[in-house]
């Protein structure tokens, strides 16, 4: 029996529905790590599916018995761009809007964007649903909770719909909130194990992923009474490693441009009773809120991939005082991954082979151009280095397994499927993820 940290997904949301008394819900998300769960161990809940923006993971299989109770909102432009365009001839019945001239890439915030055009193809899509099998109105008290581990926020009142979370979008479902809890009870969910809140948390918190940031830490030399800024802080899971390892002699600050995430980042500190040793802010990383050498220690990990990297370089050094230090760690989109499968070798690098830059901005850096990048800068004391993060089995090594697989079809992903039972079944099953890392003092 798993204990309440070992619920999957799918059975926390189950029991969610059971506590509020609702047998059945229109669901909306994005990713799908949050819906698949529930579409293959209880179907019968779902009384329609609205994805906006999907991701590239999707799952024609378990999306094509319910197609023709799915909508499907989506950009024409961007890195995704050919996502639902491909999908869409094997999902028959399924309807399906586009964002004209949007790109809705993983940090996309369309709700916010394209209000009115989602806000619209939503109500028309969950009008006709509701027309062709009605559910009753449910009317619950307004107001927050939790329940297996998710924060929910009821509104309004009328057939549920559940609200999964749109990815990295800064505001969610704010803007398209009040509309929809005129004709819908609407149950808008967060907290640590759904959407990309899991994510950053689970990575935060693997084992792999962990050495990799103590090795950075390392490196940085970190001296009692420091003062330390994480720029791009997301949830915060490594500031919170961060106050425990350092046992109080170091100030923490972390920024984040995501109010989202800073949210959730605020509310799990409370949780862990460490809200008094981080302080966190809102702000970007291309122009910091605050002054010219303010901080002993500057960092970012996994940030200068989305925006303009000389510039978020430029702030991390201005706001470093002299003689402190400066370090990054970034995705390599340059080196291959790695799954510890028993596969013949040229199905193994097909596989591993190094991903393209998806999500990566047009200036930003996710690659070996890192290093000269510090050194161009005037750092001093430079070092340099990549680094393989293990993920054993969970959310973020699934995703990475997926987009392995991706590269794969017909016979050869049949051998993959084979190998991976094999692996799962002896334990050994695990990926990696390649990363850039570098350390540098500021003169």
């Amino acid at each position: 029996m798993p204990t309440e940290e070992q619920l999957p997904l799918a059975e926390r949301l189950l029991r969610l529905l059971q506590h509020l008394g609702v047998p059945r819900a229109h669901v909306a998300a994005s990713w799908a790590q949050d819906y698949l769960g529930l579409l293959g161990a209880h179907p019968e809940v779902v009384a329609s599916l609205i994805l906006v923006c999907p991701r590239m993971d999707l799952d024609v299989g378990a999306l094509a018995p319910v197609a023709p109770r799915l909508l499907l909102i989506h950009g024409d432009c961007g890195p995704q761009a050919s996502v639902v365009p491909d999908v869409l001839p094997h999902l028959r019945g399924a309807a399906h809007v586009t964002l004209s001239g949007y790109a809705d890439a993983v940090w996309a915030d369309a709700i916010a964007d394209r209000s009115d055009q989602v806000g619209r193809a939503m109500l028309d899509f969950l009008a006709g649903m509701d027309h062709a099998q009605p559910m009753p109105p449910l009317c619950l008290p307004t107001g927050v909770g939790e329940v297996a581990g998710l924060a929910y926020r009821v509104c309004g009142s009328g057939p549920p719909l559940l609200l999964l979370p749109l990815g990295f979008a800064a505001s969610q479902w704010d803007a398209l909130e009040a509309r929809l809890a005129e004709r819908y009870c609407t149950i808008v969910l967060g907290g640590r194990h759904v959407g990309p809140v899991a994510i950053l948390e689970e990575r935060g918190c693997a084992a792999g992923y962990q050495r990799m940031f103590r090795s950075v830490i390392d490196e940085v030399q970190l001296r009692p009474g420091e003062a330390i800024l994480d720029v791009g802080c997301g949830t915060g899971v490594l500031d919170r490693w961060l106050a425990r390892h350092t046992a109080d002699a170091n100030r923490i600050v972390a920024v984040d441009a995501n109010g989202y995430l800073l949210r959730e980042a605020k509310a799990f500190a409370r949780q862990e009773g460490l809200a008094e040793r981080i302080t966190f802010h809102e702000g970007r990383a291309e122009a910091l809120p605050f002054p010219d050498a303010s901080f002993d220690v500057a960092l970012s990990v996994t940030v200068l991939e989305e925006g303009d990297a000389e510039r978020m370089l430029a702030e991390l050094l201005r706001v470093a005082r002299p003689g402190g230090r400066v370090a990054a760690i970034v995705r390599a989109v340059d080196m291959p991954g790695w799954i510890n499968l028993p596969l013949r070798r040229d199905l193994k690098v097909k596989a591993e082979f190094p991903f393209p830059g998806a999500g990566v901005a047009a200036g930003g850096c996710a690659d070996a151009s890192l290093y000269r990048r510090f050194c161009a800068a005037g750092l001093s004391r430079v070092s340099m280095w990549p680094y393989l993060a293990a993920f054993e089995d969970g959310p973020r090594a699934r995703i990475i397994e997926r987009g392995m697989r991706t590269r794969l079809a017909g016979t050869e992903l049949e051998e993959w499927a084979q190998a991976t039972a094999h692996a799962e079944a002896d334990g050994t099953f695990f990926v990696c993820q390649p990363f850039h890392c570098a350390v540098g003092t500021k003169r």
